[in-house]
Parts: structure tokens; C-alpha cells; sequence
């Protein structure tokens, strides 16, 4: 049994999985769609939601170093992930790198662990967008009933808002990949119009005083908001979970995924430091803190303006974030690891019609009744333990498999993995005990539902053609270069 749960995918298993016509995803992704669907996954909730929350509970008016903190940390872990998706051009994300480098079981785990992170990111997203609404709407006089808008934690009874949208957006996604990318470019384009009006107005109504005290929560809540903060970064995985729908993965994943970390960088910190310079940090704390501000300083009519914008982003963020959980999804499936009817391929559109279709009721489920604050905890530490386990495969296939052919390199291995690990191991020590407890649970679930079905209908362990484990990757030049053509 030991054997079987540490056997490893042999990277011509996955081409060949992916070539097949029944359980295959149509490359239709250009690199500037894909670093839209990068932006539309970053830029959004953090800057319309989290910074709000993170500014009055954690950093204060230090929010701006929070942000520069946690965006050094993905930095690190984006120069892995570019590594990773130019050899392994393949869905599955951080689930599929680790099965050809570590061994199935722990590519169940951090699989499990991107479930969770992606079903409870769309469920947060879809918890701000419902705020934003009620609050655009109730400016023009349409109050809708408080036991409709939110949680019983908050108050009221179902988010109706946020079932909608969650509602409207699987419908999106079932129609592909690239009718679903071509909707979020539009989105995006007019969620950073919004940000940069946001900005330019913002500039005027800046008061010094408010940068004081700069760090009322001290360092220690600085490092804090950078934890939480981390939310609002976790888009560019989304980029490598549409590897296997990108046109010449090799030299675009990369440009994706670093392209779209750094634009959304250059906005959130310039963002948080606007945001903190016109309103008092502590009046910070709700779903809505963008509109609030504008308002605060009497700017109400682009106040409005920018709750629809902000609508915007918040929308392709919750898109991106139902794109990559349906193809976590379909990729261990596709595995044995998860029922076969999650990879099933629509016909027409080439969507993972069924996986999307569970995906979205269940985060509909969640955002309905669960309040926002713990949503963002939870998945914040699942992220975090993704991209530890990214950046230990780094290392040990740069050790085991060296000739490997590599569209993109990681410089400095193993020092920038090392920094990666080293950074996202203090963010997780800085995320509250629940939380960790929480997560812990939610792992014992994970690894009780792989030994009762995915160790039994793993796809790699019952082949009875070959005997593949323990099946080192191959690592001719000639062999993944024809395999990629």
C-alpha cells in the first residue's frame, strides 16, 4: 500500500490523458487573455473588500506595507509556478505539478487543499459582490429585506444576492473557456478604468493626519494584515489551472502569471495608500470600504460609479475563481481520484460541464450562510499551503529530473523556492488558532476520503496494461517536446 500512495505520474500519462478527445479541453487562450483572467482573479476582492477589513483590524494606515509584504511572498511562489506551467502545460494546477514530483498521495491532499481554497474564494467573492449590491441599489431607494442579504451570523437568514450571481456565472462558464475569458476582459478592462478614477479623485482628499499613527496594531498586526491580505493575491494560480486551454503554454503561461502579479501589485499598494490617506483606518471596517471612502469625503456621485466598477472586478474574480475550481476538479477526476462524472466534456462548449455545475452549488451554499470574516481566514491557509508544497517540487524535480526541458526557469533554485516556503510558513503562523484547527479538520476529512475512494479508483494504481508505480518521469528533450507540439 505504501507504494501505491507515493507512486508518481509520469508526465506522458498526463499528455496523453489530455490529448484524449472525450476528456480534453480545447487550447483557445492567448497570452493576453491570459493575463486578464490572471488580473480578474487579483484585482477585485482585495481592493474592494479585504482592504477595508484588513486596514481597521490589522495594519491601519501600514496596509500599503502589508500588501508589499505578501506581494514579495508571491512573487517568490510565481516565479515557481511559471517553472512548473511551461514544462506541465496540463489542468490541475499545483495538484498535477506535485503527482509527477512527490507522489499521489500528497497530490491528493494539496488537491483537496485547492478544492477548498477555490470553493471558499468564490464564496467569499460572491458574499462582497451581494454588499456592494445591496449598497448600490439602496442609493437609489431599493432596499431589499436584511434577512435576504446576509447570513443568520450577521443578522439575517440567506444571501440571496449572492446564490444570483453565483447562479448567473456557472451558466457563463459552461458555455468554455473562451467565451468565459472573452467576458472577463471586458469586466477587467472596466474594473481598472474604475480603480484608476478611484485613484486620480482619491489624490485630492488625502489628509497626512490620517497616516497617523502609521502602525497603531504594531508590526505584529502589520505582518497580521499581511495574512490576510494574501486573499487578494492568490489570481495568478488561476492562470496555471488554464494550462491545458492556453495556446503555446510554454512562453505564455509564464508571461500570465508574472505579467498579471505585477500590474496587480502597482494597483493594490497605490490603492491602499489612497484608501488610508482619506478616511481614518478605523472607519474602515465593511463589505464596501472603496464606496465608503468617497462618500466619507463627499464624492458620492463617483461613489456610485465606482460601486458599479467595483462590482466589476469583484464579478471576474468570482469567475476565475469558479474557472479554476472546476478544473481542479476535472483534472482529478480525469485521475480516478475523484468520480468519473466530474470530467465529463460537454459536447459543444468543452467545459467540464458537470464538475462546474457541483462547483457552483456548493459555493452558493456557503456564501448563503456563512459570514465573510472566517470565509477569508479559511481560505487564505489553504492557499498557503499549496504553494509550500509548489515550491518543494521545484526543488526536488530540479534534483531528479535536471533535463527535464523547461519553457521558463525559476532563478536561483533552491534559494527563491526556499524564500517562498520560508515566507508562506510565517504568514500561515500569523493566521488565528481556529483557523488553523479549522484547516486541520478539514485535512483529516481529506485524507479519509482518499483512502476509502481515491487510493481504490486511482487510475495510476489500476492500470493493468503497465505497471507504473514508483514510474520515474521521462526526461528526454525529444520525448516532451513532441508530447507539447
Amino acid at each position: 500500500m505504501i507504494k501505491k500512495i507515493f507512486s508518481k505520474k509520469p508526465i506522458n500519462e498526463l499528455i496523453n490523458a489530455s490529448e484524449n478527445t472525450d476528456k480534453s479541453l480545447k487550447r483557445s487562450i492567448g497570452p493576453t487573455g491570459l493575463i486578464l483572467l490572471g488580473l480578474g482573479s487579483i484585482i477585485g476582492a482585495g481592493i474592494f473588500i479585504v482592504t477595508g477589513v484588513t486596514a481597521a483590524n490589522y495594519s491601519g494606515p501600514a496596509l500599503l506595507i502589508s500588501f508589499i509584504i505578501s506581494a514579495i511572498a508571491c512573487t517568490f511562489t510565481a516565479l515557481c509556478y511559471a517553472e512548473f506551467a511551461s514544462m506541465i502545460p496540463i489542468a490541475g494546477s499545483v495538484y498535477t505539478y506535485t503527482y509527477v514530483t512527490l507522489g499521489e498521495i500528497w497530490a491528493w491532499m494539496i488537491g483537496w487543499v485547492l478544492i477548498f481554497e477555490y470553493l471558499i474564494s468564490a464564496s467569499a467573492v460572491a458574499v462582497g459582490w451581494s454588499s456592494y449590491t445591496v449598497g448600490l441599489l439602496g442609493s437609489v431607494g431599493v432596499n431589499l429585506p436584511s434577512h435576504l442579504t446576509g447570513s443568520m451570523a450577521v443578522g439575517g437568514f440567506i444571501n440571496l444576492p449572492a446564490i444570483m450571481i453565483i447562479g448567473i456565472l456557472t451558466g457563463v462558464l459552461i458555455l468554455g473557456a473562451k467565451e468565459s475569458t472573452r467576458i472577463n476582459a471586458a469586466i477587467v478592462i472596466a474594473n481598472i478604468a474604475v480603480i484608476v478614477i478611484f485613484i486620480v479623485v482619491g489624490l485630492k482628499y488625502i489628509n497626512p493626519n490620517n497616516y497617523t499613527p502609521f502602525t497603531p496594531f504594531g508590526i505584529a498586526g502589520v505582518f497580521q494584515g499581511a495574512a490576510m491580505v494574501f486573499f487578494a493575491y492568490i489570481g495568478f494560480d488561476a492562470v496555471s489551472t488554464a494550462a491545458e486551454e492556453t495556446k503555446d503554454p510554454q512562453k505564455n503561461l509564464p508571461r500570465g502569471i508574472i505579467g498579471s502579479l505585477i500590474i496587480s501589485s502597482i494597483l493594490y499598494i497605490v490603492v491602499a495608500a489612497v484608501l488610508t490617506g482619506m478616511v481614518p483606518y478605523y472607519l474602515l471596517n465593511n463589505g464596501a470600504p472603496v464606496a465608503f471612502a468617497l462618500q466619507y469625503v463627499g464624492s458620492n456621485w463617483i461613489a456610485s460609479i465606482v460601486s458599479i466598477g467595483a462590482l466589476c472586478g469583484i464579478t471576474s474574480v468570482l469567475l476565475t475563481s469558479l474557472f479554476g475550481q472546476t478544473r481542479i476538479f476535472f483534472a482529478m477526476s480525469r485521475d480516478g481520484l475523484l468520480p468519473g462524472i466530474f470530467s465529463r466534456v460537454h459536447s459543444t462548449y468543452k467545459s467540464p460541464v458537470t464538475s462546474i455545475i457541483l462547483v457552483g452549488t456548493v459555493a452558493a451554499f456557503i456564501a448563503a450562510f456563512i459570514p465573510l470574516a472566517l470565509i477569508i481566514e479559511l481560505v487564505n491557509i489553504g492557499t498557503l499551503s499549496a504553494f509550500i508544497f509548489l515550491a518543494i517540487s521545484v526543488i526536488v524535480l530540479r534534483r531528479t529530473q535536471p533535463d527535464i526541458k523547461r519553457g521558463f526557469k525559476c532563478p536561483l533554485v533552491p534559494v527563491v523556492p526556499i524564500l517562498s516556503i520560508i515566507s508562506c510558513l510565517f504568514l500561515i503562523t500569523q493566521l488565528s488558532s481556529t483557523t488553523l484547527q479549522r484547516f486541520a479538520i478539514s485535512l483529516i476529512i481529506g485524507v479519509s476520503v482518499y483512502f476509502l475512494y481515491g487510493m481504490r479508483k486511482s487510475k495510476l494504481n489500476n492500470n493493468d496494461d503497465n505497471d507504473l508505480n514508483g514510474v520515474k518521469l521521462i526526461a528526454t528533450d525529444t520525448l516532451i517536446e513532441t508530447e507539447l507540439d
